[in-house]
């Protein structure tokens, strides 16, 4: 998934939940965002609610173009 499918948007949260959000996805090697992400996907799935995996990011060189 590409940086430009994703959703942008503004979030507020109460700095101590931040915080622990940090520490929590130090913990994990991830990023804040990454980590709200997965605890948001976890609490979706808690509830019965599917959501399609992301697509892994694409490596290597794009293929050539024929001409």
């Amino acid at each position: 998934m590409s940086a430009s499918s994703r959703k942008a948007f503004a979030l507020r949260l109460d700095p101590a939940l931040y915080a622990a959000i940090e520490r929590a996805a130090a913990a994990d090697l991830r990023s804040a965002n990454a980590q709200i992400e997965v605890l948001l996907r976890e609490a979706l799935a808690r509830r019965g609610v599917s959501v399609k995996p992301p697509e892994p990011p694409k490596r290597g060189r794009p293929p050539r173009e024929t001409r």
